[in-house]
């Protein structure tokens, strides 16, 4: 893993500048920004294929909008399960809440078995996530996103570098909402270059995996 080209990467692009803003102002329009989890895409393709320069032109806008919103639509059908437990609390949040008495101890217990139900479940994901967007990135087939063999096995064939990266894409995340002191501006652009981070981090897993193939 080159932990340091992750992180740096981005800036021998001479282009980097405006990319990144462009990148940074998409991704606070809702719907429009659909297309920067495209352009995350196609940067994880890029380092998999290990193009020199692998960000992206902030061309073909309309394929980079539709990886995004396949990504989204992955993010969805995987979080079915936390939607539905969410529906049902709520269902019994309100009727325990409209019931005569003092309800705060079942209200409280309800809150607490939803928070071990749904606590986990989003942990899993979260651990998942590298390999679901590295099998779609590669293929370019929504159905690679749920082909939990494959999933499993490039992450227990890489199970070190997979750590590596989910360790240091949660660095990047911390390092990248210190954008916030800018008066919240900041982290617009931040937060885009910590994508591209995990981008880079995400490709190099795919490059390790085929290497101990």
């Amino acid at each position: 893993m080159e932990i340091s080209k992750a992180f740096t990467y981005i800036f021998d692009d001479e282009s980097w500048i405006t990319k990144i803003l462009i990148g940074g102002i998409l991704g606070i329009i809702p719907i429009v920004n659909f297309a920067v989890f495209g352009y995350m895409v196609e940067t994880i393709r890029n380092v998999a294929q290990g193009l020199e320069c692998p960000l992206p032109e902030w061309s073909n806008f309309g394929e980079k909008f539709v990886k995004g919103l396949m990504v989204f639509i992955i993010g969805i059908i995987y979080t079915i399960p936390i939607w539905l437990i969410m529906c049902c609390f709520s269902a019994a949040t309100s009727a325990v809440g409209g019931a005569e008495g003092n309800q705060e101890n079942l209200l409280t217990l309800l809150s607490i078995v939803q928070g071990c139900l749904t606590l986990p479940y989003g942990l899993v994901i979260g651990v998942l996530l590298p390999a679901i967007l590295v099998n779609y990135a590669v293929t370019g087939e929504l159905g690679s996103a749920f082909r939990f063999g494959e999933l499993f096995g490039f992450i227990t064939g890489n199970l070190e570098n997979y750590i590596i990266a989910i360790l240091l894409s949660w660095l990047a995340g911390l390092i990248a909402s210190l954008g916030v002191i800018a008066c919240g501006v900041g982290v617009l652009f931040t937060s885009f270059w910590g994508n591209l981070v995990m981008a880079h981090l995400y490709g190099q897993l795919h490059r390790a995996s085929v290497a101990t193939a």
